[in-house]
C-alpha cells in the first residue's frame, strides 16, 4: 500500500534559500508574491548602546509605582533586600545578587502578585570609618567622623544605584531604604527597647572576640578561619605545695620539684596566666625525668617523653579530680616579682586528652571555657588580668612585656621562658585560626565589658516580666528554622547547627558611625540609670529628628538633668552593625516601608543572600525577631554561592581574572549578563570568564533570532478580527498550543521554587528544536504560500501570536529589556510587566504523543536525506522524494493526517508502505525527484507549468494566488 503527497516549502525569512538548501538561487519572479515576514525588531540587539535608554524609560516613567497600581488588592510577594555595603563599587557578584532578586520579583509580578522590592544599603560600620580613617587620620573627633562617614556612605549608595539600574533591575528606586536614614536609626533603637524588654539583653565583663585593626569586638558572624603560624609551648609550671602534691598522688614526699605541664599555642597569653585546668576523669602520671618531676595526662606520657627528648619512669599516677586546687607558681615567679603568683588547678571537661599534655593553662580574658571555668570557681571580675590593650599592646605596666603588641612578644616571651629553664619544647605550626573577615588579620579574644543578647536562661537589663517569652531564645529561633522553607534544603541544616552552638551576641562597638547604645552608667557602681527606658524613647525620638550626630551632642545634663548628671557617665558604644541589618525587619518594612510586609506571620516571604550570610545577615535577622515577636522575619532563605573565574578559582585583582559587569555591560550588554545568571545553577559557585559569556551570547543570538521569526510572522495580525478558535485551527496549530501549555506549567513550577537555569535550558530548547527544527520549520510553507487571509495562514499566526505572548512573559524575568522591546511592538499595555502569565489550553496528552512521534519519524527521514545529499544527489529537503516503511500504528498515524503528512516532513513527494511486523524499526528510501521545481514554493512537482499562463508555478500556488486557494486541516 502507499500514497504519494507533495508539498512545497519556501523561502526562509528575507528570501533566502533555507539551510540545507546550499546557495541562494536567483531571486523568484513570484517573490513579490509570498508573504514575507517583516519586522522593525533588529537582529543585532545593539544591547550596550540600547538598554541604558530602556532602564532610563523605566525610572523616568515610575515603572515600579505603575506596577503597585496594576496590583492593588493582589496578594502581597515581598523580597526583602539583604543590604549591600555602602562602600565600594559593585562586583560581579553584587550584580549576580540583585538580578538573581529582580528576576524571582519579576516573575511573581507575571504570576499576577503584588511584588514588592525595596532595594536597600547597609551604611554604618567599621568599613567607612576606616575608608575615613584612610583619608583624613585616625585622630577625627565623633561628630567629624559621623559627618564624613554620612556623606562618603552618600556618594557610594549614588554611585551603585546607578550600576543596579543599568542591570535592568526594577525596585522602588526613589525611596529604598538606608540604615543611615534617621528614621532607620531611631527604628533600630526602638527594635533595641523591644528586645531589652523582653528580657535578652544583658551586660556582661565576658571574653569576646576582638580585631586589633577594627579596634573593637567582633560578633560570631563577623570571624573566619584561616591558617596561622604559631608557636607552640610546653611550659612548666612549679609546684606551690609540693608536700600537698605528694599526697594526692599517694607518695609520702617528693624527691625532686614538680612541675605541672601545659601545651599551648599562644604563648602571648602566658603573661595573664592565672589558673590550670585538669579533667576530672582522666588519669594524669607524675614522671621522673631528669628536668625534675613532670605532671602529664597519663595517655600522653610517651608522645610528651618523645616530643622533649626525654627519658621518664612514670613514679605514681593519680585521677584529675584529686588535684582539684592543687597550687602551681606561674613559671616566671622567680624571674619577676610581678609573676609571683599562683596558678591553682580547676576541674574542666575541656581538657582532654587527644593532644598536647592533657592540662590547659587558663587565662580568664583571653578565653571563653578559661573565663568560665574561674568563674565557675569563684574568681571575681576585679581579678582578672587583663592586660592586652584594644590596639593588641599590652599594658605598660605588664611586668617583662609591657609596651609590646602581642604578636611580636611571642618570641620574647619565648626566651624568657628558655632562660627561665621552664621550657621544655617549641615548635611552629601551621593551624586554622579565626581572623577578622574584613580585615583578614588574626583575631583574639579579649574580656571586656560588653552589652550581649542571651542565647539561654538567664534575665536581662528592665525586663518586663508580662513580656518575657516562656522559651529561650536558642529554643524560639531553633523552632522557626523548623518553620522555614529553605532553597536549596541543605541550608537549613547550616543555619541549625550555627544557632544551636552559638554563645551570646555581643552586640556593641566601640567606634562612632553607628546607632548609639543610649545608656547612661553609673561611675561607682556601673548600673543603669532607672529611668532607661524612658531614655530609650527620648532618644530614638532624638535621633528620628536629627539622626545619630543629635544624640552625639546629648550630654548627661541634657538628659539627667544636674542632679543625677554628675553620677552617671554617657555610654559610647554603638550597636554593631548586624543588628542595623538584621532589625531592618522592624525599622523598614514595619517602619519606614509598612506597606512592604505581611501583616499576619512573618513580614517578608524572601530573604535571599550568598550562603556567608547564614552566619550573617540570616543569623542576625532569625535572632531579633525570635526575640520581638518569637517567629523568623521570613517564609523563606534562598542561598547563592559566590562567583569564580571558568577554573572555578575565588577571582582577585592580583590573578586578572575579575569579571566586571560595568565592562561586560559595555561590551556586550547587561542582558547577556542576566542570561549567564539565569542559566547557571546559583545554588553553587557561579563560574564566569570570557569563553562562557561568549557561549552565553550565542544562546542569546538564538533566542533573540527566534523571536525575530515569530513577531515577523504576525506583523499583519490583528488579534481582534483574525485570530481562528482553538476549535476551528489546523491540529499542528492546536499542538504548538499545546506544546507551549505544558512547557509553560513546567516553567511556571520551576518559577515557583525560583530554579532559573532549567527555565534557560527549556527556553533555548524549545526555541531549538520545538520551534526552530519542528514547528517553524514545518510552518514556513504555509506561512508564506498559502493566500494573506486563508484560514491555514491565520491558524498559523493565530498560534505564532499566543506563542510569542506566552514566550515574552517566560522570556521577561530573565531577558527583561529584550521582553520589553518586543512588548513593544505587540503588546497592548506599556510594559510587559503589568501583564501576567499567558493563558494557554491544557496541555492535550493524546495530541503532544502524536505530534512527538511525528517529529521523530521525520527526524529519521531527515538522516537519510543527508546520507543521500552527502553523496550529491539531492540539495535541498524538497528535491527529495522519499518512500517511508512503518508499522501499523505509525501508518495509521500519518494516514490520519488526511494527505498532508508530506508537509511535515519537507519533502516533495511521501510514499507510505506497511511493513509485516509491528515493532519493525521505520524504512526510509530517498530517491531524486523527477519533476521540475516550482518557481514560487520551490517544490518539485509534476503540474509545474501546466497552467499556460503561469508556466514557472505549480498548480498548488496558481490555486493560492489566483483561485479559491488550498485547504489545510492538520498541516
Amino acid at each position: 500500500m502507499s500514497n504519494d503527497h507533495t508539498h512545497g516549502n519556501a523561502p526562509a525569512p528575507q528570501g533566502k534559500a533555507k539551510a540545507d538548501a546550499g546557495k541562494p538561487e536567483a531571486k523568484s519572479a513570484y517573490a513579490h508574491t509570498l508573504n514575507l515576514p517583516d519586522t522593525p525588531f533588529p537582529m543585532r540587539g545593539n544591547l550596550p548602546k540600547r538598554e541604558p535608554d530602556w532602564a532610563r524609560q523605566w525610572d523616568e516613567n515610575g515603572l515600579y509605582h505603575r506596577l503597585r497600581a496594576a496590583r492593588v488588592g493582589a496578594p502581597k510577594f515581598i523580597l526583602h533586600d539583604g543590604p549591600p555595603y555602602a562602600n565600594g563599587q559593585l562586583h560581579i557578584g553584587h550584580a549576580a545578587n540583585k538580578i538573581l532578586k529582580d528576576t524571582i520579583v519579576k516573575a511573581r509580578q507575571l504570576k499576577g502578585m503584588d511584588a514588592m522590592y525595596v532595594p536597600g544599603w547597609d551604611c554604618h560600620g567599621l568599613p567607612i570609618e576606616n575608608q575615613i580613617e584612610k583619608q583624613f587620620g585616625r585622630n577625627l573627633g565623633r561628630d567629624d567622623m559621623q559627618a564624613k562617614s554620612r556623606a562618603y556612605a552618600t556618594e557610594q549608595i549614588a554611585q551603585q544605584m546607578v550600576d543596579f539600574k543599568r542591570l535592568g533591575v526594577i525596585g522602588q528606586w526613589d525611596n529604598p531604604y538606608k540604615t543611615m536614614n534617621f528614621a532607620n536609626e531611631a527604628g533600630e533603637l526602638r527594635a533595641f527597647k523591644k528586645v531589652i524588654e523582653r528580657g535578652f539583653v544583658y551586660r556582661g565583663l565576658k571574653p569576646v572576640y576582638w580585631c586589633f585593626d577594627c579596634a573593637s569586638s567582633l560578633a560570631e558572624f563577623e570571624i573566619e578561619y584561616q591558617d596561622k603560624q604559631s608557636q607552640t609551648l610546653d611550659v612548666m609550671f612549679p609546684a606551690a605545695e609540693p608536700a600537698k602534691l605528694a599526697a594526692a598522688f599517694g607518695l609520702p614526699q617528693l624527691d625532686k620539684d614538680a612541675f605541672i605541664v601545659i601545651w599551648t599555642t599562644t604563648a602571648w597569653t602566658i603573661p595573664a596566666n592565672q589558673a590550670l585546668n585538669v579533667n576530672p576523669e582522666l588519669d594524669y602520671s607524675l614522671v621522673d625525668t631528669e628536668r625534675g618531676l613532670l605532671i602529664v595526662a597519663s595517655a600522653l606520657v610517651e608522645k610528651c617523653l618523645a616530643r622533649w627528648k626525654l627519658d621518664g619512669t612514670v613514679v605514681a599516677t593519680a585521677q584529675g579530680e584529686k588535684l582539684n586546687h592543687m597550687p602551681f607558681k606561674h613559671p616566671l615567679a622567680h624571674v619577676d616579682a610581678g609573676y609571683d603568683r599562683l596558678s591553682p588547678v580547676y576541674l574542666a571537661d575541656y581538657a582532654t586528652a587527644e593532644d598536647g599534655t592533657g592540662i590547659v593553662h587558663s587565662a580568664p580574658a583571653y578565653g571563653v571555657d578559661d573565663f568560665n571555668s574561674c568563674m565557675n570557681n569563684g574568681m571575681s571580675y576585679q581579678s582578672i588580668l587583663n592586660p592586652v590593650q584594644g590596639n593588641g599592646v599590652y599594658a605598660p605596666e605588664l611586668p617583662m612585656f609591657g609596651g609590646q603588641h602581642i604578636w611580636k612578644a611571642v618570641p620574647v616571651i619565648i626566651d624568657a621562658l628558655k632562660l627561665a629553664d621552664r621550657l621544655l619544647d617549641s615548635v611552629t605550626i601551621t593551624h586554622s585560626y579565626p581572623h577578622c573577615w574584613r580585615h583578614k588579620t588574626p583575631v583574639i579574644y579579649r574580656a571586656a565589658a560588653q552589652w550581649f543578647v542571651r542565647m539561654d536562661e538567664g534575665d536581662g537589663v528592665f525586663t518586663d516580666p508580662a513580656q518575657k517569652p516562656a522559651r529561650t531564645l536558642r529554643q524560639i529561633a531553633l523552632d522557626a528554622i523548623e518553620q522555614t522553607h529553605f532553597y536549596p534544603e541543605n541550608g537549613k541544616t547550616r543555619l541549625r547547627d550555627m544557632i544551636a552552638g552559638r554563645p551570646d551576641w555581643c552586640i556593641s562597638r566601640q567606634r562612632s558611625w553607628g546607632v548609639p547604645i543610649p545608656f547612661f552608667l553609673h561611675v561607682d557602681s556601673g548600673e543603669l540609670h532607672p529611668r532607661t527606658m524612658e531614655i530609650l524613647d527620648q532618644a530614638a525620638d532624638i535621633v528620628e529628628k536629627g539622626g545619630i550626630e543629635a544624640w552625639s551632642r546629648v550630654t548627661c545634663e541634657d538628659m539627667l538633668g544636674a542632679d543625677d548628671a554628675p553620677h552617671y557617665s554617657k555610654s559610647t558604644d554603638i550597636l554593631e552593625v548586624w543588628f542595623d541589618s538584621g532589625s531592618t525587619f522592624w525599622h523598614v518594612l514595619r517602619g519606614t516601608h509598612p506597606d512592604n510586609h505581611h501583616e499576619n506571620g512573618p513580614e517578608a516571604d524572601l530573604y535571599l543572600e550568598g550562603h556567608d550570610q547564614h552566619r550573617g545577615w540570616f543569623h542576625s535577622s532569625l535572632l531579633l525577631a525570635s526575640a520581638i515577636f518569637e517567629r523568623a522575619p521570613y517564609r523563606g532563605l534562598l542561598t547563592h554561592g559566590f562567583t569564580v573565574d571558568g577554573q572555578g578559582k575565588k577571582m582577585s585583582k592580583s590573578l586578572g581574572n575579575t569579571v566586571a559587569p560595568q565592562e561586560v555591560s559595555n561590551k556586550l550588554g547587561a542582558e547577556i549578563i542576566r542570561l549567564w545568571l539565569g542559566a547557571t545553577d546559583y545554588s553553587g559557585d557561579l563560574a564566569i570568564d570570557d569563553k562562557i559569556l561568549a557561549r552565553v551570547v550565542d544562546s542569546y543570538r538564538r533566542i533573540r533570532n527566534t523571536l525575530r521569526f515569530l513577531l515577523a510572522n504576525i506583523s499583519d495580525f490583528d488579534p481582534a478580527k483574525d485570530a481562528v478558535p482553538m476549535a476551528e485551527m489546523l491540529e499542528l496549530d492546536q499542538w504548538a498550543l499545546t506544546r507551549a501549555a505544558q512547557l509553560q506549567a513546567d516553567i511556571l513550577a520551576h518559577f515557583e521554587v525560583y530554579e532559573f537555569h532549567p527555565v534557560v535550558a527549556k527556553l533555548q530548547n524549545y526555541c531549538s528544536e520545538d520551534l526552530g527544527a519542528f514547528y517553524l520549520d514545518v510552518l514556513k510553507d504555509r506561512l508564506y504560500t498559502t493566500a494573506p487571509k486563508s484560514l491555514a495562514r491565520r491558524s498559523a499566526q493565530t498560534a505564532l501570536w499566543r506563542i510569542t505572548h506566552a514566550l515574552l512573559r517566560w522570556m521577561a524575568p530573565i531577558l527583561s529589556f529584550t521582553a520589553e522591546e518586543a512588548w513593544a511592538l505587540i503588546g497592548d499595555s506599556d510594559s510587559i510587566f503589568v501583564e501576567t502569565y499567558a493563558v494557554l489550553p491544557a496541555p492535550d496528552d493524546e495530541l503532544l504523543a502524536k505530534w512527538a512521534r511525528v517529529d521523530t519519524l521525520r527526524q529519521t527521514v531527515n538522516k537519510q536525506i543527508e546520507a543521500v545529499r552527502a553523496e550529491g544527489l539531492v540539495g535541498a529537503s524538497l528535491q527529495a522524494e522519499v518512500d517511508l516503511s512503518v508499522g501499523h500504528d505509525d501508518l495509521e498515524l500519518l494516514h490520519s493526517l488526511g494527505g498532508e503528512a508530506a508537509f511535515a516532513f519537507i519533502t516533495s513527494a511521501l510514499r507510505l508502505h506497511a511493513l509485516d511486523t509491528a515493532d519493525a524499526e521505520p524504512q526510509v528510501v530517498v530517491t531524486p525527484s523527477p519533476h521540475a521545481k516550482c518557481d514560487r514554493c520551490w517544490h518539485y512537482e509534476a503540474d509545474v507549468g501546466a497552467h499556460a499562463e503561469h508556466p514557472l508555478l505549480c498548480g498548488r500556488c496558481v490555486s493560492n494566488l489566483f483561485g479559491e486557494g488550498e485547504t489545510r486541516h492538520f498541516v
